[in-house]
C-alpha cells in the first residue's frame, strides 16, 4: 500500500490559480494566508496525472466521446462508496455542478416558477435561480443539536402552485452536514406530494467523516428516483476542479432528455479529454487515496477544533460530517460581517469566505478551508489567536 504525503508543501503561487493568484482581488492584499475557496493544497494523485500524461503522448486532441470504460468507473465508483446502483442510460454530463444545476432549472422549469433554496448554502444557488429569471423562495435551515435540519413547517407553508423545484445540498456547504435517510426521505415526500422536483447537489458526497454514510437522494426509493436529479463531481474530491467536468444523474427517462436538450443547446455535452480521462482513472484507482485523505483531514479537523476550544473560545463551531470547509460562528464578538472579514484579513492575515454571502443565517460566520497541510493549518490558526485573542 502506497502512503501518500498529505504534509508536503506546493507551491500555487504563479500559476493563475484563484486561491493564492487573485488574493489582491478579493481580499485587497496579497499579504494573506488562504484558506478560503473550495480547492485543496494536496497535490493531484499520481494516478490521475499519469493517465494525463498518457493521454497527452498521443499528441492530437480532436473531438472524442465518452468510452464505455468512462461510464463503469462511476458505476463501479457508487456501488463501492454508497452501494447505489446506477445505469450509463442515467449519466450525462456538466462542465460543473453548478453550470448543471442551472442546466437543470431550465429544463424543469419556467421563467417566473419559483425555486426553494436552503441558506445558509454555497451562494451561486442564489446566482442560478436569479439569473434564469425564477423566483428565488427561502426555506432556511434551523440549528438543533449542533447541526443543520430541515425546516419541514416552514418549508410547507412556503410552496405555492408555481413552486415547481427545490435545490438541495447534500452533503450541506457551508454546515458540513450529511442529512440522515430520515430527514431525506420526509424532504422527499412533501416535495412527491407538491409536484416539486429536487436538484441534488451532492459534490461533497465523497468527503463523508467517520460515523455518518452520504444517501444519494435517488437511492432512496424508485418513486423518489423518478423525481430528481443528482449533481456529482471528482472536482472537490481528487482536486481537479479546472478539468470542468461533473456528471448529472437522471433516472427518469423523460427528464433526462429534457436536460439532454438543454445542455446540448449550448453545445456543452462534451466536455474535454483530459476531464474525462481524470474522471476514469480517479473513479478507477482513487479509494486507497481518498481514504487516507480523509484520515488526514479529520486529523486537521481535531486540531482546528482543539484550538477554538482552548484558544478562542468565544468561536462556535459547528461539527462537520463530511468536507474539508468548516463553518464557525464569531457571532459572539459583536462584529457585521464587512468589519469581521476586514479585522480578519488586516489584522490575522488570513482569508476566510464571508458567511454573509451564504444567505439568511450566515452573518457572524466565517467559513475555513481546512484541505491543506497541517503546518499551514496551524500557522492561520496562530495567526487568528494573535489577533483575536
Amino acid at each position: 500500500m502506497k502512503k501518500y504525503n498529505f504534509d508536503e508543501i506546493v507551491p500555487r503561487e504563479g500559476t493563475n490559480c484563484i486561491k493564492y493568484d487573485a488574493l489582491e482581488r478579493f481580499f485587497g492584499s496579497k499579504d494573506v494566508l488562504p484558506l478560503w475557496v473550495a480547492d485543496m493544497d494536496f497535490k493531484t494523485p499520481d494516478f490521475i496525472v499519469d493517465a494525463i500524461k498518457k493521454r497527452a503522448e498521443h499528441e492530437i486532441f480532436g473531438y472524442t466521446f465518452r468510452a464505455d470504460s468512462y461510464y463503469n468507473s462511476i458505476i463501479g465508483w457508487m456501488k463501492r462508496r454508497h452501494n447505489w446502483d446506477i445505469q450509463k442510460e442515467w449519466i450525462s454530463f456538466s462542465p460543473g455542478v453548478v453550470a448543471g444545476l442551472t442546466f437543470g432549472i431550465e429544463a424543469f422549469s419556467k421563467p417566473g416558477d419559483s425555486v426553494i433554496v436552503q441558506p445558509p448554502v454555497y451562494f451561486p444557488f442564489f446566482d442560478c435561480v436569479k439569473g434564469t429569471k425564477r423566483k428565488l423562495i427561502e426555506n432556511p435551515l434551523k440549528i438543533e443539536n449542533g447541526r443543520y435540519t430541515f425546516d419541514f413547517e416552514d418549508l410547507k407553508a412556503k410552496i405555492d402552485k408555481k413552486t415547481k423545484l427545490l435545490l438541495l445540498c447534500n452533503p450541506q456547504n457551508p454546515g458540513g452536514t450529511v442529512f440522515s435517510k430520515e430527514e431525506l426521505t420526509e424532504l422527499a415526500t412533501i416535495c412527491l406530494e407538491n409536484k416539486i422536483m429536487v436538484i441534488s447537489d451532492e459534490i461533497h458526497s465523497d468527503l463523508i467523516f467517520s460515523g455518518h454514510k452520504h444517501i444519494p437522494f435517488a437511492s432512496l426509493s424508485d418513486e423518489i428516483a423518478q423525481n430528481c436529479m443528482v449533481s456529482m463531481a471528482p472536482s472537490k474530491t481528487f482536486n481537479v476542479a479546472g478539468f470542468s467536468s461533473s456528471i448529472v444523474i437522471i433516472p427518469n427517462k423523460t427528464k433526462f432528455a429534457r436536460y439532454e436538450r438543454a445542455i446540448g443547446v449550448a453545445h456543452l455535452y462534451m466536455g474535454n479529454i483530459f476531464g474525462s480521462v481524470a474522471m476514469e482513472a480517479a473513479y478507477t484507482q482513487g479509494d486507497e487515496w481518498l481514504g487516507q485523505m480523509i484520515v488526514y483531514l479529520q486529523e486537521n479537523y481535531k486540531l482546528l477544533e482543539n484550538f477554538f476550544k482552548t484558544k478562542l473560545p468565544k468561536v462556535k463551531v459547528m461539527k462537520p460530517e463530511a468536507t474539508y470547509l468548516i463553518w464557525l460562528d464569531f457571532r459572539e464578538y459583536g462584529m457585521k460581517n464587512a468589519e469581521l472579514m476586514k479585522f480578519t484579513v488586516e489584522n490575522a492575515k488570513v482569508g476566510l469566505n464571508d458567511g454573509g454571502r451564504f444567505g439568511t443565517g450566515g452573518d457572524g460566520w466565517l467559513r475555513i478551508n481546512i484541505g491543506c497541510p497541517r503546518s499551514v493549518l496551524a500557522e492561520a490558526l496562530e495567526r487568528l489567536e494573535k489577533a483575536f485573542g
